[in-house]
This record gives structure tokens, sequence and C-alpha cells, in this order.
């Protein structure tokens, strides 16, 4: 059965869904059956687990309607299923603040499991834009990711592209007056202006404190020392 008819999207919007995207293993899975169907059996070889952990997983999955049954067989009086994506793209929903991101752990998690022989790219930048740059570099992003992606032949290689474009959150200091009649410390620092500080203060912290030890030494009695 072909699957050309599926939709281009699938909008993750229950808690059954979610945690069944939010566990490594069935996002490893689905990585398998986003190019071509394939039966437990075959989604055990790949991912690396027992046939019985991977009917597991994959029911969870089926039941959660990411994935389905696009075609079977008959091997030996034994009916064969092969499991597809429900959807040529899943889209998991914001975070929001303070929240787990699942799709960037589990990137990184594959990053860290990928083997160091093969050829990777790994780049973060520090770029300061306006809103109008900002939205221009998202949709150019993603323009080249779908590009690609149409580009993919189940034939070759997994290749995994993984990006993020946001606006992080720096520590606020709190501004704290320099002397009378001078303006206070910026609430914001520069994050190597910032570490220096905390360097510094930090080392003079530990100037006192041996210093306090030598005097605390000096005053014990002669019975105390060792």
């Amino acid at each position: 059965m072909p699957t050309d008819d599926l939709p281009e999207t699938l909008h993750v919007t229950t808690d059954e869904q979610l945690r069944a995207v939010s566990n490594l293993t069935r996002h490893r899975i689905m990585a398998v059956l986003r190019f071509e169907p394939a039966t437990i059996t075959q989604i055990a070889d790949r991912v690396g687990l027992a046939k019985g952990s991977s009917s597991y997983h994959v029911r969870l999955l089926e039941r959660a309607g990411l994935i389905k049954v696009v075609r079977t067989r008959k091997v030996r009086g034994v009916t064969e299923r092969y499991y597809a994506m429900a959807a040529r793209s899943i889209v998991l929903p914001d975070p929001g603040e303070g929240g787990p991101d699942v799709l960037m752990r589990h990137a990184v998690a594959d990053l860290e499991a990928a083997s160091g022989d093969t050829a990777r790219h790994v780049r973060m930048a520090h770029l300061r834009l306006t809103d109008e740059q900002f939205a221009e570099l998202g949709t150019r992003l993603q323009a080249l990711a779908d590009e690609y992606r149409a580009l993919s032949d189940p034939a070759l290689p997994d290749v995994s592209l993984v990006f993020a474009l946001f606006h992080p959150v720096h520590p606020v200091q709190p501004t704290t007056p320099s002397g009378p009649g001078t303006p206070g410390t910026p609430a914001f620092l520069p994050t190597h202006a910032a570490e220096a500080r905390e360097a510094s203060a930090a080392a003079e912290e530990a100037t006192r404190d041996g210093a306090d030890q030598a005097a605390a030494g000096d005053d014990a009695p002669a019975g105390d020392a060792e």
C-alpha cells in the first residue's frame, strides 16, 4: 500500500501523544519509519531492541495515532504488519517557558550516540538581529530543511538535521549604586564581564577565608595544634 496519500503534518495535541513522543526509543522508531514501512522485527533490528520491546513501543505509538499499519502479508501462516508514520512530519507543541524541549533533548541524545567516525557539522553562533532578520532567517532555515527533505532517498544513509533559532534568556544582575552621584552597575552585563566579576569575587572570598583560617590557627591554644 503506497504512503503517498499521507497528510503532510500531524499536530501532537493529546497527553497520550505527548507521552508517546517524549520517549527516546519511540522517537527512534519513528525515525526508522519516516521513509519506509517496517515490521516489528525489522524495527527491532534497526533500533537495537528485543522483539517484545519493539512490539510494546509500536503498540503505544499506534494507539496514540502517530503510526499506522499500511500493509500486511502472510508469512508461514502468520500475518506480518508493516507500520509507517501517520503523517509526513510530526509537529510538537511549544514546550512553554521553562518546560522541557522534547525535540532538542532527543536530538542531543542522538548526536551523542552517533559514531565519532562519521562526518558531522555542529555549530553554535551568537547573533544580534532585528525582528525582521530573525523571521527571515527562520524562514530560510525551514526552507533549506524542506528542500533537502524532498531530496531524501530511503536507500541512502540516515542523516539528522536539527536547528534552533531563539532568543536566549540572560540572568539579570540587579543595579547596585557605585557611590554618591555615580551611576549604578548595568542590569545586564556581557557574559564575559559577568564571569570576570564572579571570578574576582570568588578569589577575594578565598583570600579572606585563608586569612581567617590562619588567624584562627594563631589564636588557637597550643594543645589544639596538630
